[in-house]
């Protein structure tokens, strides 16, 4: 059978994509499978992560990322035969201070010695703003690099994918203008934070949101969505994840929920089909199916109010087997089917 043609993708001129979601919900995976998506367009792409899980590492069963720039993957070539490559970079805030004192203040071997004497530990500590302006300012300068980057050899990226924080602190980390209110008014910690918030609130970045079928998370993402919108900053779509098969028509899970399956007719089809079939097997599977129809009708409810939100959603499957790399350009593939990317 032939696969569905890819539809056109929804963000062609987004160059950063922030992928944020309540917990457990799969935000990393997604982040992941949205970076392999774009590469298989053409496009090479970094993949950036902030919360020092390594998470990019253990999807991709790779070495843990240092603060550098690694090639993880290749995405599938297109029908043209276009792939590109998606790098990944791990970003702590400390290497991210360094980085900064060197380049705007020419402090190499100093900025280090303030690093062994916990200068810098405690600035990122008890300056959380400061802390979100280097992480978020690694990524701007990734999504701005000149051709040839700046050190000559350093690969220009045609879009940026940052597994963000989750949704409860999206709105936090993405707002440094705020955090550094009281913090740096003027000077090139401040110049930074607002060249930072130019990019985030221009058409040119989209801030996806992650969920799963269920109140909490649903929840999450509403308010999310006005967190983000409240502060000026580019809602892109949402990504239903982990959804469970369905397999049974509406009628049939109605009349399951219902209680208005005959278990005669269950025990027939089950000797029909040559199991051996008694009335405790028939009421735990007629449970079971009842479970499933509630389940089913209240993952329902959560997907309309999913919809009312009226941005771009996207559906991805649970999957039996895990999350490694082939999973993860499976996901890659239905993305593109839906036009996310």
């Amino acid at each position: 059978m032939t696969a569905p043609p890819d539809r056109s993708p929804d963000w062609p001129q987004v160059a950063l994509h922030v992928v944020t979601g309540k917990g457990g919900t799969g935000k990393s995976t997604v982040a992941a499978a949205l970076a392999l998506a774009l590469a298989t367009t053409g496009k090479n792409v970094l993949l950036c992560e902030v919360e020092g899980r390594q998470g990019i590492a253990k999807m991709f069963d790779v070495d843990p990322l240092p603060y550098e720039e690694r090639r993880i993957a290749k995405g599938a070539p297109d029908e043209q035969g276009r792939s590109g490559q998606v790098n990944a970079l791990h970003i702590d805030p400390e290497s991210a201070l360094l980085e900064y004192l060197a380049m705007y203040y020419k402090l190499g071997r100093a900025g280090k010695a303030l690093d062994r004497f916990g200068v810098i530990d405690f600035a990122t500590t008890v300056a959380p703003g400061v802390r979100d302006v280097l992480l978020t300012g690694k990524v701007y300068e990734a999504v701005n690099r000149p051709r040839g980057g700046r050190k000559g050899n350093q690969v220009v990226y045609d879009a940026v994918v940052l597994d963000a924080p989750p949704t409860g602190r999206i709105g936090q980390f993405l707002g440094v203008n705020s955090e550094l209110a009281g913090l740096a008014k003027v000077g090139p910690v401040r110049n930074q934070a607002d060249s930072i918030m130019s990019l985030l609130r221009s058409p040119r970045t989209a801030v996806h949101l992650v969920t799963i079928l269920e109140e909490m998370p649903v929840q999450e993402t509403s308010d999310g969505i006005a967190e983000l919108r409240a502060a000026g900053l580019p809602v892109g779509g949402i990504v239903v994840n982990l959804v469970r098969p369905q397999a049974l028509s509406t009628s049939a899970l109605a009349m399951v929920r219902d209680d208005e399956v005959a278990p005669a007719s269950i025990t027939s089809d089950l000797k029909r089909a040559k199991v051996d079939v008694d009335a405790a097997l028939v009421a735990s599977l007629v449970d079971e199916g009842r479970d499933h129809a509630v389940r089913r009708q209240l993952e329902d409810e959560q997907r309309a109010l999913v919809a009312a939100e009226g941005v771009p959603t996207y559906e991805l499957p649970r999957l039996s087997g895990g999350i490694d790399r082939g999973a993860l350009l499976e996901l890659a593939q239905l993305l593109r089917h839906q036009g996310f990317g």
